[in-house]
């Protein structure tokens, strides 16, 4: 368990709050604290420590060996949101990234993954990623999931304990209990970075994301590299609520494009160009659009559930996730096995400035 005394002073400075999820109560850090990272949750019996920070490259060819000094294992880098997956007191329960139950996920999981596992290894925690185009929280998808949620375990933890169990012990489990996976491409040794760019190329053209690297060590380092197509695309989603996000994300993902097409030797010609042009512009004049024609900037998600109890407590809990974004019900009813539900995320910084300019107001700037 974590130190009472470190519970006494994040409670104090703010960074930790008490969460109800139905009956269950438990602690979730907010924020990093000392060397508890956020998203850190705290039950009776146990923790579930927060996914640690991962680094970033930008190049490959210095960046690989100035990072990692023993072969990596490459794997996949799933465009979703990030989850937790363990069990408690017979329940299965999944947290976000920053450390709430969340009602989709948990409602879901149980499709996906074998039960057994956990009746086996109830010390255990699932890391995965859960991406498809009917997921509630982010707007990309992979292109090889046409609908609803996929589930993909990358890594496995203890519960009380940092860090993660070895690669090779990851395996076994996930070979055993048939659990669904990131694409792992191998173990390369760090003289293989033709191999990796080869890697990388095709992954660009596939419009897949990129990959992380994990040390085959003991101290286990990690590093994620992202490809072209997946900063254009961040772009592309995202600026249809451009004033959500602060400017270092879009610098920093035109820094990391730019260095991508460099090392990788990317044509550069009009059509890059126009290309990452109309990812900046297309969302803005969307959002124009939205304001004159419905007084308001959004986007609608669609997902299903299993029981609408769920459906109900995801809602309340997404209204109260964020001051700047407004939720709105579309839809809420039964079809086939499942309840479909539709919300809007409304974006308020957008619809509140583009409305304001709109009616000829001015800025200072």
């Amino acid at each position: 368990m974590i130190d009472a005394q470190i519970v006494k002073e994040a409670l104090k400075k703010n960074k930790v709050r008490t969460e109800v999820f139905k009956d269950l109560e438990y602690l979730r850090f907010t924020d990093d604290y000392k060397d508890i990272p956020r998203g850190t949750a705290i039950f009776k019996d146990f923790v579930v420590w927060g996914y640690p920070h991962i680094g970033r490259i930008f190049q490959l060819t210095t960046g690989l060996p100035e990072q990692f000094s023993a072969p990596v294992w490459v794997e996949e880098k799933v465009d979703g949101y990030n989850t937790r997956v363990f069990s408690y007191r017979g329940e299965i329960y999944a947290l976000t990234r920053g450390g709430y139950i969340c009602p989709f996920t948990t409602d879901r999981v149980r499709e996906f993954i074998n039960e057994e596992f956990f009746e086996e290894n109830p010390h255990l925690v699932l890391c995965a990623e859960v991406a498809g185009p009917e997921n509630p929280y982010v707007e990309e998808s992979p292109p090889y999931i046409q609908e609803d949620i996929a589930f993909f375990v990358f890594d496995i933890m203890k519960k009380g304990e940092q860090g993660f169990l070895p690669y090779r012990e990851k395996l076994r489990i996930i070979d055993k209990y048939g659990l669904p996976h990131v694409e792992m491409f191998g173990r390369f040794e760090l003289t293989q970075i033709e191999d990796i760019k080869r890697l990388l190329k095709r992954l660009n053209e596939e419009k897949r994301e990129g990959v992380v690297f994990k040390e085959d060590a003991e101290r286990d380092k990690r590093v994620k590299y992202i490809t072209s197509y997946a900063n254009i695309n961040d772009i592309k989603v995202t600026s249809l609520n451009m004033l959500g996000l602060p400017a270092d994300y879009y610098t920093n993902r035109l820094l990391r494009l730019a260095l991508f097409i460099e090392e990788e030797q990317v044509k550069k010609d009009e059509n890059l160009y126009k290309e990452i042009g109309k990812a900046f512009l297309e969302g803005i004049f969307k959002a124009c659009q939205m304001v004159r024609s419905e007084g308001k900037v959004y986007r609608t998600f669609r997902c299903r559930f299993n029981k609408k109890e769920n459906a109900l407590l995801f809602l309340e809990q997404m209204k109260h996730a964020s001051a700047h974004i407004q939720i709105a019900e579309r839809l809420l009813e039964k079809r086939g096995k499942y309840y479909l539900l539709e919300f809007d995320k409304v974006f308020l910084n957008m619809t509140g400035l583009l409305g304001h300019l709109l009616k000829g107001g001015s800025v200072i700037d």
